[in-house]
């Protein structure tokens, strides 16, 4: 039975750095870390998570140890550096489909 996404569906690399909050100076972000990933182009409108409705423009899914709540900083293959809007953690215990994480980014 698949319990997560598997390895070799990941083909690409991307850099989190996970959101921790705001301080005086601006948002704080963890230590960086390279993650592979499945990195799509889409053009796809979602809720951020105040309700607004942003465009999102990239697509990732990861295993799903992946730590990247809305506001992570993300560096996609490419280069371009993209801030998450949404993280969805998808799990189906007993079923035969591999868990993993899609981060929606800006």
């Amino acid at each position: 039975m698949v319990t997560r996404v598997p390895g070799w569906l990941l083909r690409h690399r991307v850099t989190v750095e996970s959101y921790r909050g705001d301080s005086a100076y601006g948002p704080t972000y963890g230590e960086a870390v390279c993650v592979p990933a499945l990195v799509a182009a889409v053009r796809k409108q979602v809720a951020d998570k105040d309700g607004r409705e942003v465009l999102a423009t990239a697509q990732i899914i990861a295993g799903p140890e992946l730590e990247c709540p809305p506001g992570s900083r993300i560096t996609l293959p490419g280069g371009r550096t993209a801030t998450a809007i949404t993280t969805a953690v998808h799990t189906a215990p007993g079923l035969p489909v591999p868990a993993c994480v899609e981060v929606m980014c800006q």
